[in-house]
Order: C-alpha cells, then structure tokens, then sequence
C-alpha cells in the first residue's frame, strides 16, 4: 500500500509516492489520455491518493477512482501547508499531500454527485448574470437621474417600462448608453429566463425536490440553490454540523478562561446562505413558529441578529425535511402528508 500525493495543473501532475515504509519517489506526467494510463498503470487496488481541490480535480478523481483504494479531495482552504509553504515547489507540495495523507490528517472536501454538481454550475451562472443586469439597471437609474428624473428601481425589472423609457429627452451620445444598456438588461432578463427553466427540470430529477418545494418559502429555483449546495444530507451528522457548513454560526475563539464569540463564520456557499436568509424572510410570514421565534429574538437583540437566528432555526427545518424525506401537506401549521413527524427531531 502506497500513499500518493497530486500536485494537479491544468496540463500537468507531479507524484509523490510514499511507501509505508517511507520511501518516496517522484514523477511528473502530462495531462494527456498516453500518460493519464501510465500512471494509472503504477496503481496498486489498496493505493490511496490525495489531491488538491482545483477546476479539474473532480474529472482526474473519477479517472483514477477505479483504480485505487480511496481518493481523497482535499480542501485547499483548510489545508495550509502548502499555501504557507516557503520553498512552494510541485515536488514538495505533493510530497506534503502523500505525508498528511497517510498519517490521515486531511481535511477533505466533500464530493458531490455528477447531477448535484452540474445543476450547480448554471445556478451560479444565473446569479452571476442576475448581479450583472442590476449593474446594468443602476446604471439606467443613475442616468435619469442625473437630469432629475427620479425613476423607481424595482420598475425597471419591467421589460415593458424598459421599453417605455423617455429617452429622447437625453443627448445623442446619452441615448446611444441607454439604448445599450437597456438592451443589454432585456438580453440578460431573457437569458436568466431560459436557465430558471432549465434549472428547474433538473432540480426536479434529484432526491428531495418535492420535500424542499412543499415548504413554505422555498420555490423551484431555492430549492436547486439547497440541492446543489448541500449534496447528500447525511454527509451531515446535525443540522448543526450543516449550519457550520454554510457559515451561518458565530466565530468562537477560546483560550484559558476567555471565550469570545463574533459574527458569523461565513465560509460557507454564499450563495446558498443568501438564498436561506431570503426564504426565511419568506417562511416567518406564513409560519407561526418561525414568526414567534423571530419576534422573541428580534426583542432582545435587533433584527439583524434575529433574522440570522431564524435562519439557522430554517435551515435545522430544511435539514430534517431532506434527512427524513418529508413533504409537508401544509406547512403553516407543520403537517407532513407521509406521516407523522418523528420524535425527538431538532426541528
């Protein structure tokens, strides 16, 4: 049994093979299918692999997964040898894998399925375009403004008061700016359009679509952010483990007799973890449990704190909807249609 360490580029990979008796040796291959199968070719069935978390590390562990004992997907992140190393060479950053690796002390990240992965990529895309065409709609605000012409912003996601904007009143050179830009927004609204489609269909076809969507709060589009970002729910010890994961707890920083507790990690997919805010925002006005909590909380120690506290208290709902498969039949008052809730649920 050999533990080996990656150092994965986008044309290359350097090798680090230690043995259990601590030999090492190295190698480095191109990234090409002749020496992909060489090495895979040096593979032993109890061989362990670790390799960095990069661009292409999921597509080079599903290559070599049949041919070892275990790949392990490391978190970049969290494993800060490499990045603090001070002599940063291909052959040391694998040979730190290989070492760690077998003394089993890396952090992994976790691995989704093909379908999970892919449906997250066109949701960040969505949002990506979303951010750019509200760019874009300022920019048509600060111009009318600019003349004082003082024009309501959530008016302008209107393709019909896009169309109906005054523009002849502005100069030659201003017009041309408007045309542009709001030919550019109607562009991206079509766009965003045509993947909320898609992205739907393929929420639709993973495990606990209809769980997510039967809560109140969570529409078609939120639950694909929850699906694709969570993965497999039991992955996840607690929904407090999950609530780590997305950076929804507070920093904790202890040391003899002192312990500090800050803001909220926010580690985690940010995303997802505004996606959780704003159907909370949604469900406390539907659910009378959500609302009271809210309402208590927000007594004491502001909104700000309150709805963050909500949050994690939504999202230890959405963990044991996904954990035990439920679908609520009416949420507002947490009655699930396949049966009774389980006892003793943190929820």
């Amino acid at each position: 049994m050999a533990f080996i360490g990656v150092d994965l580029h986008q044309n290359s990979f350097t090798v680090c093979r230690r043995e259990a008796g601590g030999t090492e040796s190295f190698e480095t291959y191109q990234l090409a299918r002749a020496d992909l199968d060489r090495f895979c070719a040096t593979l032993d069935a109890d061989d362990e692999i670790a390799v960095e978390a990069t661009g292409n590390s999921a597509w080079f562990r599903d290559e070599v997964a049949p041919c070892v004992g275990r790949v392990a997907v490391v978190n970049p992140r969290q494993f800060q040898v490499i990045r603090k190393s001070v002599s940063k060479t291909d052959r040391n950053d694998a040979r730190a894998l290989a070492l760690f690796l077998s003394k089993d002390m890396l952090p992994e990240t976790r691995l989704k399925s093909k379908a999970e992965t892919e449906l997250g990529s066109p949701v960040h895309t969505r949002d990506l375009l979303v951010k750019q065409r509200t760019r874009l709609l300022n920019k048509i605000h600060a111009l009318f403004n600019r003349h004082g012409v003082k024009l309501k912003k959530e008016g302008l996601a209107s393709k019909r008061r896009l169309l109906a904007l005054e523009i002849e009143r502005f100069s030659a050179l201003e017009q041309v700016e408007l045309r542009v830009v709001r030919d550019q927004a109607l562009s991206l609204t079509a766009a965003i359009a045509d993947l909320d489609a898609e992205i739907r269909t393929a929420a639709q076809g993973l495990d606990g679509f209809d769980s997510l969507v039967s809560i109140k709060g969570i529409g078609p589009r939120a639950a694909a952010v929850f699906l694709s970002g969570i993965g497999k729910v039991d992955d996840f010890e607690s929904a407090d483990k999950l609530a780590a994961y997305l950076g929804i707890v507070p920093r904790v920083s202890q040391s003899n007799e002192t312990d500090n507790r800050g803001r909220i990690t926010k580690r985690g997919n940010k995303l997802m973890r505004t996606t959780l805010v704003q159907c909370t925002l949604i469900a406390i006005r539907y659910s009378g449990y959500l609302n009271a909590y809210y309402r208590r909380i927000r007594e004491r120690r502001g909104s700000g704190k309150a709805i963050i506290a909500t949050a994690r208290k939504f999202l230890g709902i959405i963990y044991n909807t996904l954990k035990n498969k439920w679908v609520f039949e009416d949420f507002t008052s947490f009655k699930i249609a396949n049966g009774p809730i389980t006892a003793g649920q943190s929820s």
